[in-house]
């Protein structure tokens, strides 16, 4: 080993002289040697050709390391050791503005030793080096404290082969992060899901002392199971801080493109998103992540983690599974189809706004004394707790059209401080919306409807608060198409639309009045009839790396 100084890094105050030096030749081409220097932040690897240095030296930042390994081949013959570090940094995409991560190998033969024994201490030692300094480099984000995952890591892999075009467990053979998993001491138990509810049911019996992470590789409805299913058990409290990872399997992948939005890198999709996500993955690093609880007019309640939808998106969502073949191109065709039949939607909502939120126009608060109600019902605006009975006659027909979610127990969590019974009178300091004509109901608690729908551009993972939005009746298809459009890129706030309110909220509820509909939550077709959720903050947590 040889130490060589270099100067401090003035921008970061850190001495970025060199720890660590060797020259090694290239494990795919052993004619190659390279001087490999190892400092605070980066692995300086030159070529020692005659080949103009320019093209011969690569600086790769260790922010962008997942992993390092010290390791022999089989042939005990051969005494020589091998190094393989590996690195996902941001390159500038070809004929674009945008960057994404690209995978890089640099994996090195040492043999200066005649001591098989002794080749394999000096890797190791740079193995170590390299994860040690690595993990030096995450720090908070905005303020959030986040925790490491344990090392080695051992997650279990859950992958639905029906996700997505149908090829979920295909993607298992794409070049990201988790087909070198065991390679770099993240041993994997792979579970591929064989039926509806199968990820819910094995989450809620496992025995989850044997990993250290769940992680799910499909679109976000088998989330929604492994969530429901952890809070389905006994011990819920510690099953539900269990670390939950996401890569990207299906055609919506909304809670892949928040995390990957998160980390503040330019906008991806496909196959760049999956690499991105596996590299986030592969930092382990947690924070904590809003759920929802949602109280259904019958059955017990649920846990959402992504959004709740009624109306327009809620329909495009379900009616375009047709066009699942076509991946993440479904919600655009989807989008098309129903603009040509635009629908619009008669029902009650209500909110509890945010402690920042103030009153916006066109809505009242909503005052639970027993004249103020009279008051309502006299001009035909009936009330949440008169409609919830009035109503009860739909609920058979709305029941039939309902997949069956089969939960067997009664999801546990916190108790809903901010929500009374579903059929009673809801607090003074709650917001009634007067429209009772909607072309669509969004709930979001992530930045992310779909890859390629930023809808909540402020939201983060532990912020506390619901962003609602609700478009009412009396909007364009040009002008609902415009205000789709313009949310590819986040900007539908600052379009002016008329018709569109947006507010930040911690509880909320909704009573569908017309006949026929469909409520989506996390993209899962729910009982269609009144509802109330509530946030939790920071109930989960989420490797977002």
């Amino acid at each position: 080993m040889d130490e060589r100084r270099a100067e401090p890094d003035h921008n970061t105050g850190v001495n970025n002289s060199v720890s660590l030096y060797g020259e090694f030749t290239l494990t795919g081409n052993r004619k190659v040697r390279c001087a490999v220097s190892l400092t605070e932040r980066e692995l300086v690897v030159q070529r020692l050709t005659s080949t103009p240095v320019g093209r011969n030296k690569a600086v790769l930042s260790l922010k962008d390391c997942v992993g390092c390994r010290a390791y022999r081949e089989d042939d005990n013959a051969d005494p020589a050791a091998y190094l393989s570090a590996y690195f996902y940094p941001l390159k500038r995409r070809w004929m674009s503005s945008g960057v994404s991560r690209q995978r890089v190998e640099q994996s090195f033969h040492l043999a200066a030793l005649q001591d098989p024994r002794a080749n394999l201490e000096e890797a190791e030692k740079w193995a170590r080096a390299v994860r040690e300094r690595s993990a030096r480099q995450q720090y908070p984000r905005d303020g959030v404290l986040m925790s490491q995952l344990s090392r080695p890591c051992r997650m279990m892999l859950l992958v639905n082969p029906q996700s997505g075009k149908g090829g979920g467990a295909d993607s298992l053979q794409q070049p990201h992060p988790t087909q070198c998993s065991t390679r770099r001491g993240v041993p994997h138990t792979l579970v591929i899901t064989e039926h509806q509810n199968h990820a819910r049911e094995l989450v809620r019996e496992a025995d989850l002392s044997q990993w250290d992470a769940l992680v799910i590789m499909s679109g976000d409805g088998l989330l929604f199971e492994v969530i429901n299913g952890l809070l389905e058990r006994e011990d819920w409290e510690d099953a539900i801080r269990t670390p939950l990872g996401i890569l990207p399997g299906g055609s919506g992948n909304a809670l892949a493109a928040s995390i990957h939005h998160y980390s503040r890198s330019s906008p991806v999709s496909s196959e760049e998103l999956l690499l991105s996500c596996g590299f986030l993955l592969c930092k382990g690093l947690v924070s904590r992540m809003d759920l929802v609880s949602v109280q259904l007019s019958s059955g017990p309640r649920l846990f959402s983690f992504l959004s709740l939808a009624w109306g327009f998106v809620a329909d495009v969502d379900i009616e375009s599974e047709k066009y699942r073949h076509v991946g993440a191109a479904r919600f655009t065709v989807g989008t098309l189809v129903r603009l040509a039949s635009l629908r619009v939607y008669r029902g009650r909502l209500a909110y509890l706004p945010a402690p920042d939120q103030e009153t916006l126009r066109n809505e009242v608060t909503l005052h639970c004394n027993n004249q103020t109600l009279r008051s309502r019902d006299s001009v035909g605006q009936n009330t949440f707790h008169n409609s919830c009975h009035s109503n009860n006659s739909l609920k058979a027909r709305r029941t039939e059209s309902t997949p069956s979610r089969s939960p067997h127990k009664a999801p546990r969590g916190p108790p809903d401080s901010l929500l009374p019974p579903l059929d009673q009178q809801l607090p003074g300091d709650w917001v009634l919306v007067q429209e009772e004509d909607f072309v669509l109901m969004l709930a979001m608690y992530h930045s992310h409807l779909a890859e390629d729908l930023l809808a909540a551009p402020g939201a983060a993972p532990d912020d506390g608060v619901i962003h609602l939005f609700y478009v009412r009746a009396g909007i364009s298809r040009a002008a609902l198409l415009k205000l789709f459009l313009a949310m590819e890129k986040g900007e539908h706030l600052g379009t002016n639309c008329q018709h569109l309110v947006y507010v930040k909220v911690r509880a909320l509820r909704l009573e569908p009045f017309s006949p026929k509909g469909i409520i989506t939550m996390d993209g899962e077709v729910v009982e269609y009839g009144p509802l109330q959720a509530e946030v939790h903050r920071g109930l989960a947590r989420l490797i977002t790396g």
